[in-house]
């Protein structure tokens, strides 16, 4: 292979110096310091970077290789029939995706209306667990949703099953739960720590700090959310019996990953820095497992092609930060339940960044730019302080108790610069392009309660948000 370094040897080589003086034609009586910006947490974002050294002298760690399938494809049901949700499972495993999530809701509203073992198996019919692994996203019913799943996998052991049992994001976003919130995570561990006898692949727990990014919270305190979620179930697992090693590896950490890809990519490779850290304390696997999902706050209802746009740009950042599975969701979920073909755009967006763009035969991509290698440093420290006041709080759960949380991401919402959305307040449509989304009938099945013996706990909930909402209503 020709020598790369050929290529520039035309070319003078570019100078710091050289490029402020261009810039400076640029602002003309401005100062400089009008380039410089920061994050909502006040993080400094510099307009140019010298190049970043090499963490540790080498690339950065990230997921285990593999070049025929770097990442997993994963994907999401929601349709309220189990029938339906049956049907884009196989179509989705069909069509490219390697993996599956059932959004659980007895009444329809927000899931698949599943209340018992029977439901769950009419949903995943057919889906072969061994080779596509099944996950759920249940809220407080976690524990009895992970029961129905293992049911339904009891004639394959070897299955990989993604529980994901996570109590503690349900209290966040609810802002209150069906009793209080450490019996529900005992709960979880006692099952989780049961089911890891019989599915040794299984993860338990999905440490998410999602709940604050999609309530307008920066990205330092979604990650210490994460983390300390993390320590939080790790500690509930071991009380259950579980070694503290086999509990952190059980554990996948959940985060979101929006349009700024940079911003993306150095807080996945800052959650792996963070992790690794907690794993020297606690003598655990050193190697976080990630799970990421494209934001929802980043949607638009208003242009909503353009979400597309935005999406891709989610997926490009997950995949260069080194998420070990990457969920998109469809361009229309600002506005409902998507269509077959906007399930397979977002199938099809991964597929492309994998296999023709092959974004993921390259470990750690970002290593050695200045900007990243900065940012992921700035949001490691800034998250683990946030971390060690979580912790001095008393853990996440009193955390979220007295608002310490609520106040965290109240402040990043009021310091959040005003957003530029193609679509919206930049570029938007002279003429409306309507989209077709599914608009079922729910209906609601009986399901067992998830309330548990005791007072229910509460805390300012962490609504949603979107961005584009207060330009849309102006229109």
């Amino acid at each position: 292979m020709a020598d790369a370094s050929r290529l520039s040897a035309d070319f003078s080589p570019a100078t710091a110096e050289a490029w402020r003086t261009l810039v400076a034609k640029t602002l003309g009586d401005k100062p400089f310091s009008d380039l410089e910006k920061t994050t909502a947490e006040g993080l400094p974002i510099a307009p140019l970077y010298p190049p970043g050294d090499l963490p540790g002298g080498q690339a950065f760690p990230t997921r285990p290789f593999n070049a025929e399938r770097p990442w997993d494809l994963r994907v999401l049901t929601a349709h309220p029939d189990a029938a339906h949700a049956n049907v884009e499972i196989l179509g989705d495993l069909e069509g490219g995706a390697s993996s599956a999530v059932v959004r659980i809701d007895p009444t329809g509203q927000a899931g698949v209306a599943v209340g018992s073992a029977d439901h769950l198996a009419q949903v995943l019919k057919d889906a072969i667990l061994e080779l596509a692994p099944m996950g759920l996203d249940a809220g407080f019913l976690g524990p009895k949703a992970a029961d129905w799943l293992g049911a339904v996998a009891k004639s394959s052991p070897g299955a990989k099953l993604n529980f994901h049992m996570d109590p503690l994001s349900a209290f966040a976003e609810a802002g209150t739960s069906p009793g209080p919130i450490e019996s529900h995570i005992i709960s979880a561990a006692t099952v989780g720590a049961r089911l890891a006898e019989t599915y040794p692949h299984g993860e338990l727990f999905l440490a998410s700090g999602r709940v604050v990014h999609e309530a307008g919270g920066g990205e330092a305190e979604e990650l210490a959310f994460a983390a300390a979620a993390a320590i939080a179930y790790a500690k509930a697992l071991v009380r259950a019996g579980l070694p503290m090693t086999e509990a952190f590896g059980r554990i996948t950490l959940g985060l979101s990953a929006d349009a700024d890809y940079f911003i993306t990519i150095a807080k996945l490779r800052a959650a792996r820095e963070i992790w690794a850290r907690i794993a020297v304390a606690c003598e655990a696997g050193p190697t976080a497992r990630i799970e990421a999902r494209a934001s929802r706050r980043m949607l638009a209802r208003q242009d909503a092609w353009t979400n597309m746009i935005r999406m891709t740009a989610a997926a490009f950042g997950a995949a260069v930060g080194g998420a070990d599975a990457i969920m998109l969701g469809a361009f229309t979920d600002a506005i409902g339940l998507p269509t077959a073909f906007a399930r397979r755009q977002a199938r099809n967006a991964q597929l492309v960044l994998m296999e023709e763009a092959h974004v993921g035969r390259v470990a750690d991509p970002a290593a050695g730019s200045g900007y990243v290698e900065a940012m992921t440093e700035q949001l490691a420290r800034a998250a683990w302080a946030k971390l060690q006041e979580i912790e001095a709080a008393g853990g996440l759960a009193a955390a979220l108790t007295s608002g310490l949380i609520a106040r965290d991401v109240e402040a990043a919402k009021a310091a959040r610069p005003e957003p530029k959305l193609v679509g919206v307040n930049a570029f938007p449509p002279a003429k409306e392009h309507p989209v077709e989304i599914e608009t079922p009938s729910p209906t609601s099945v009986e399901a067992p309660s998830a309330t548990l013996p005791g007072p229910d706990s509460a805390c300012p909930a962490l609504k949603a948000i979107r961005l584009a909402e207060a330009y849309e209503a102006a229109q």
